[in-house]
């Protein structure tokens, strides 16, 4: 039986309610899902203070403080992050990321302070909470495992997974290339499919399609283009992207749509409706939701229902305030409106 992971905001969830009530909290997954950025994120939507410590880097004093003899007494005297750790006078988080590649006596000194709170006779503020994360030994990205008395005190280890929906969600608000968003609505299981290797090849990920929304934005010539994206995201995945961007290219243009929206063409291949209904979402602005809205009708009538809402639901993603016009209000009342709400 294995353990059943979470998705992004279930552990959104978790770390709102754990970190008020100081309880250490540690994340793992494979590379590229955004742990790092879901704490951070965590920790800036509460307005709570993030420390953020990379333990593989560290040595058990910077956890312990620094050996010091003053007046014949030896004693440890703590200094950066630590002594933040012991004066923080709000709510803070120490976020150990990357913790599973940090050598075993850096993770005893790590035990001590999330356990008892306390080391070398120094005290942590009662503000401060604990959360880790850490990638798989199977990941091939140099964890060599955690001590079993470390894990056990954490009040829980969460396996992170990364979600489609959750995914595009985000993505619609975050200004991700259209074209990555409407291949991944056509191809969602390539999101996230990570393969360890110790050879310099990647997998799909997360982060990797946001850089390569960051490499369509460089407007490459093709031949230079296609071997970036193969270096972000895998040659697999990276040769069905681009022979999708050749239906991107060709489809019909939302401008023509928005200006045509009773004549211009309803695509009849699968991935050319997700290429048409992304590029709208996109692009629509409040003075062309009623043509929008009026070719997403048709998409109704012609029994794509499906395309049509989930057109709808990145437009209001990416423009609330575009669900305050008349031509929206219309919508909701029609079949278009029944499929967004559940009907």
């Amino acid at each position: 039986m294995s353990i059943t992971p979470v998705k992004p905001s279930q552990l959104r969830e978790v770390l709102a309610k754990a970190i008020p009530r100081r309880r250490p909290i540690l994340v793992y997954s494979s590379p590229g899902i955004g742990k790092s950025s879901i704490v951070e994120q965590s920790c800036a939507e509460s307005g709570v203070e993030c420390i953020v410590m990379h333990p593989v880097v560290s040595d058990p004093t910077d956890f312990k403080g620094m050996p010091w003899i003053q007046d014949g007494t030896a004693s440890f005297v703590p200094f950066g992050d630590l002594q933040q750790l012991l004066t923080a006078n709000q709510p803070t988080v120490c976020f150990l990321d990357d913790l599973g590649q940090a050598n075993s006596s850096v993770q005893a000194a790590v035990m001590q302070l999330i356990l008892a709170r306390r080391i070398s006779g120094h005290r942590v503020s009662d503000h401060v909470t604990f959360v880790a994360a850490t990638n798989r030994k199977t990941d091939f990205a140099a964890v060599s495992g955690l001590l079993e008395p470390l894990k056990g005190r954490f009040t829980t280890c969460l396996e992170l997974k990364a979600d489609s929906k959750e995914w595009r969600a985000w993505a619609d608000r975050s200004a991700i290339a259209p074209e990555v968003i409407a291949f991944l609505q056509f191809r969602p299981e390539l999101l996230s499919d990570f393969r360890g290797s110790a050879d310099i090849t990647v997998s799909p990920s997360p982060r990797g399609w946001e850089h390569v929304s960051e490499l369509l934005a460089f407007d490459l010539d093709a031949r230079t283009q296609i071997p970036c994206i193969q270096g972000a995201i895998g040659e697999g995945a990276a040769t069905e992207f681009v022979a999708f961007l050749q239906v991107w290219s060709q489809m019909v243009g939302p401008d023509l749509i928005l200006t045509s929206p009773d004549t211009a063409p309803i695509p009849t291949e699968i991935s050319a409706l997700c290429a048409v209904s992304t590029a709208l979402a996109a692009r629509v602005q409040k003075q062309s939701m009623p043509a929008y809205v009026r070719y997403l009708q048709r998409l109704c009538d012609e029994d794509r229902t499906e395309f049509a809402a989930l057109s709808m639901k990145s437009c209001i993603a990416r423009d609330a305030n575009l669900s305050n016009t008349g031509a929206y209000v219309k919508a909701m009342s029609g079949p278009l409106g029944q499929i967004l709400v559940g009907a």
